[in-house]
């Protein structure tokens, strides 16, 4: 068997599997978003958290599955750092919608959606994808997604929407001024990061209406505006990966319901459905 590096790199965090000889090492490092990164900045991640971790094995193939590998400047970037440090390695770099449609289906037919940081949805013909519902990005777009939730608890806590209980808790958990927290929004590096990181005042929280009512809107703006629009949504099961996903699989179950659609898996990361695939591809 090939030495394999795989890769799952989301905007929050990039998991990657070492395989050699029926063995498999886990890695974590940040995430990778190629619209945020340039030559440089790419390489010092890469050379201080991933290659002192894969050491002096020489890997033979890397398959690299990412935020933002959909254009071929992005996918230029990441092979260019990739290669500089795995001379020898065949380097395949797709989306990471791809990655999760081949996590969530393998070689079957199916719906195949990301709800983590961002969101993204796919059909998924068992070899590839076929349709891909517009992705418009956290400010226009990601509905659903980590970033979706976080924008809509700024909200409630900004506009002053939250009932007494919810703002003592929202101020005790970030006592940040409104000034810090669009400083933050606005000005920081990665805001899209940032606003993810609210989603844990939604899981604290679960049970109380108002933040139930986020959750459930946000989800269906994510099924309205894409699971909706496959029309082979009425005849095969949606999945989803992601760790917003995997945390409100509740409301995920509720809303298939509601729309009268078939869910399927739900995983929170994609890394063992890779590997099983690639496995059975060598």
């Amino acid at each position: 068997m090939p030495s394999i590096l795989i890769a799952d790199s989301g905007s929050t965090k990039t998991h990657w599997c070492l395989l050699t000889e029926n063995k498999k090492k886990l890695i974590d490092t940040q995430g990778i978003s190629p619209y945020f990164l340039n030559d440089e900045s790419l390489g010092k991640i890469l050379s201080e958290e991933l290659l002192p971790k894969t050491g002096s094995i020489n890997i033979d193939e890397i398959y690299y599955y990412g935020t933002g590998c959909s254009n071929a400047a992005n996918i230029s970037l990441i092979k260019r750092g990739l290669k500089k440090l795995y001379k020898n390695a065949a380097i395949k770099v797709e989306h990471d919608l791809l990655g999760a449609a081949k996590a969530l289906c393998g070689n079957e037919k199916g719906i195949a959606c990301i709800l983590g940081t961002g969101s993204n949805s796919c059909f998924y013909n068992g070899k590839k994808i076929v349709k891909n519902s517009p992705g418009l990005g956290f400010i226009l777009g990601d509905e659903g997604s980590g970033t979706h939730l976080g924008k809509k608890v700024l909200q409630y806590y900004l506009y002053n929407t939250f009932d007494a209980e919810l703002m003592d808790k929202f101020k005790e958990k970030y006592p940040q001024t409104t000034s810090e927290i669009l400083d933050s929004v606005y000005k920081t590096v990665l805001p899209n990061r940032y606003l993810a990181g609210f989603v844990s005042f939604l899981i604290e929280n679960r049970g109380h209406f108002m933040i139930e009512n986020i959750i459930e809107d946000s989800i269906n703006d994510f099924f309205f505006n894409h699971v909706y629009k496959y029309r082979e949504s009425w005849s095969l099961p949606i999945n989803f990966v992601g760790s917003v996903a995997y945390g409100f699989k509740d409301v995920l179950a509720e809303m298939c319901r509601e729309y009268e659609i078939k869910l399927g898996n739900v995983i929170k990361s994609p890394m063992d459905g890779l590997i099983k695939y690639h496995k059975n591809s060598v």
